[in-house]
Parts: structure tokens; sequence; C-alpha cells
């Protein structure tokens, strides 16, 4: 009898996972859908599903609206702990700084996406570091800055408006210049980075 074709990709086992990702088998009778009856057997045969079928089960549904308010309230809960916690830390090490520093803010975030993207531009590095320019990752954090602006259009303040639109302004003509570069240096020779240091 000749072997079946099978898709490169099923999923046989629908059973939960834990955090470990191994499976929780809440029915101790629980068989794969791959268990078919022997042959001769009489039970019934197995009808393999259509692939528009197999797509849809394969699709993991969101949590409800009721799951994610719990959720959430967990999560404030326990960052409240850790607040605490590090409240006492700090103030244990003489360190006037408070929990509400290290939360995260838009600003703190667009900040962190512009010295990123700078940092792949080449333009900072660190103390006793050659630059180096990533311009694959520099293009993917900034295009990350340019999703930014467009899905938080009308949502923003006029300072934080402010600090996106010449974040994303600088970091852009930044990349501009130093792909012009390259796209004209002559053949075989690397132009001086940010801080004058060529290669041929």
């Amino acid at each position: 009898m000749p072997d079946e074709k099978k898709p490169s990709f099923v999923v046989n086992d629908r059973r939960k996972i834990n955090f470990f990702g191994e499976a929780i088998d809440s029915d101790p009778n629980h068989k794969s859908p791959d268990a078919r009856p022997e042959a001769g057997s009489g039970g019934p045969q197995s009808v393999e599903p259509s692939p528009s079928h197999k797509e849809s089960e394969a699709q993991v549904s969101s949590p409800s609206v009721d799951e994610q308010n719990k959720q959430a309230d967990r999560y404030n809960e326990r960052s409240r702990e850790f607040d605490a916690r590090l409240e006492k830390e700090l103030k244990a090490h003489g360190d006037r700084r408070t929990a509400s520093d290290f939360e995260m803010t838009f600003d703190k975030l667009v900040a962190s996406l512009y010295m990123t993207a700078l940092m792949q531009l080449g333009l900072v590095h660190q103390e006793n570091e050659k630059p180096h320019a990533d311009l694959i990752g520099a293009r993917q954090t900034i295009d990350t800055l340019s999703i930014l602006s467009e899905k938080t259009k009308g949502n923003l303040t006029n300072e934080e408006q402010t600090v996106l639109t010449n974040c994303l302004y600088e970091v852009r003509m930044a990349y501009v210049e130093l792909t012009s570069a390259i796209a004209h240096a002559p053949s075989g020779v690397v132009p001086p980075g940010p801080g004058g240091a060529g290669k041929k």
C-alpha cells in the first residue's frame, strides 16, 4: 500500500501546556487524534479534515475581557509589591531615586528607540570602541519609530508629538546621509564613519 502524503506541519496534540511547554493532560484516557483503529477492528475510520478546517482550528483565541482585566489587576498588584521592595532597597543604599523614576513613559520609549538607532548607525558608541554601523538593524528601529508615529497619531500631547517627530526626523536624516555615502564610495572602499575611520 503506498504511503500517504501528509502535510509538512500537523498539530496532533491539542492539550493545554504549562509555562515550561509541558502538556497538561486533564483526561487520563486522552488519545492523540492520530490514533487510528487497527485494520479489521470495525472501528470508525478517521476522516482527514480539510485544509480550511485545520487552519481555523490552529488559530488561537484571544483571552476574554474578564480574563484580561483579572490579569491586569494581578500584574498591577505584583508591580506594587515590587515597587515597595525597590523603595526599601534604594533607601538602604542612600539612593534618592524612587520607584516612579523607573516607570516607563512614552518619552522614555521614544528616547530608547532613538538611542538604539544612533548606535546602529555608528553615531554613538561606548568608550574605547570603534563606531560600527548596522544598517539593517537601524532601518528596523527607524521603521519602528515610524509605525509608532502612525499608530499614535491624534493620541499624543503636543510635547510627546514634538519629541517623536524630532527624533524620527534626525534618525531618518542620519540614515539617508550614511547610506548615500556608502552608495557613492569608490569600489572596495568603506566611507569614513562618524569616527573618521575608513578601511580600504
